[in-house]
């Protein structure tokens, strides 16, 4: 058999059928999802409730603190086993999500620097690049990992800052570890190819339901609780323009356009990042019997 990964962009409908696929082949949902592993993060990371779980249990929700960095090391520390796990427990893993390197960190055995997220490093070049700005971040990177600084655009601070902190650590530059690419395991990736204006409608709709549901709210009582706007957590998409909006430096309509307009964004870089994956299959999300055709591609494998 290989092991099914539901992938591809937001608002998708990922979740809804990793849990159906998971019924139907005898898996436990084990989540991809950068936003879905800090606890209180429920509303804007879409995170699914009892009834949408299905009684399907899933992982890899709630593991972190919103106060805390999650980094992708971090992720496949803990992910990586649950699966093994689940998998000798006569199982299959079903694994869901749409943040990229979490997934291919799973598939592929990954370098990441060999070192998880350092708090106090991160601090650091996030201070540098509050006062310097975020060319001086990247300046910084260029000059001791020029290969990777060609990867990334200045403003990617998040990354820019990963390959400072691996530099920092280890005193090889991330672009001189070469990441195997020989599956850990045999996989079967699928991701609906929704037409992009549609995509796009469903983004949309999605956002208006999230403030309905109390985005500015949840957000609100984060901070109160001691989340600062500095956090991880707070630079999700969603998250970080809602602060905005309760600092007053922007309008609630300005905040509403920018989290559709990032999102819809998000979506575009998910959907290049994801056709690079080796091996993907892009499904009609109008076919009746795409949920028949994957359960049967999981299970092809064994005929061979």
């Amino acid at each position: 058999m290989r092991i099914p990964v539901v992938c591809g962009p937001t608002a998708s409908g990922k979740t809804s059928f990793a849990v159906a696929l998971a019924k139907r082949v005898g898996g436990e949902v084990v989540s991809a999802d950068c936003m879905l592993v800090y606890k209180g993060c429920d509303i804007g990371s879409a995170k699914p409730d009892a009834a949408e779980r299905g009684g399907v249990p899933h992982h890899m929700i709630d593991v972190a603190e919103p106060t805390q960095n999650f980094s992708v090391a971090d992720y496949e520390r803990l992910a990586l086993p649950l699966c093994e796990t689940i998998f000798a427990e006569g199982k299959v893993p079903v694994i869901c999500g749409g943040t990229g390197f979490y997934i291919r960190s799973l598939l592929f055995p990954r370098t990441n620097g060999g070192i998880a997220a350092d708090k106090a490093l991160r601090e650091k070049y996030a201070a540098l690049a509050a006062e310097e700005g975020n060319a001086a971040l990247y300046a910084r990177l260029a000059c001791v990992d020029p290969e990777s600084a060609q990867k990334l655009h200045p403003n990617d601070v998040k990354r820019v800052i990963r390959a400072l902190e691996i530099y920092e650590k280890t005193g090889k530059k991330k672009s001189s570890q070469q990441d195997r690419e020989t599956p850990r395991f045999p996989y079967l990736a699928v991701a609906f190819d929704y037409p992009r204006e549609e995509l796009y409608a469903r983004i949309n709709a999605r956002v208006d339901v999230m403030l309905a549901q109390g985005l500015v709210d949840e957000v609100r009582g984060l901070l109160d609780g001691g989340v600062s706007e500095t956090c991880q957590c707070m630079q999700g998409i969603g998250y970080k323009e809602v602060v905005q909006y309760l600092k007053n430096r922007i309008s609630h309509s300005t905040m509403c356009d920018m989290i559709k307009q990032n999102t819809r964004n998000y979506a575009k870089r998910q959907i290049t990042f994801f056709k690079k994956l080796p091996g993907i299959v892009w499904l009609d999300p109008k076919n009746k019997d795409v949920l028949e055709n994957v359960v049967r591609l999981v299970w092809e494998e064994q005929k061979n």
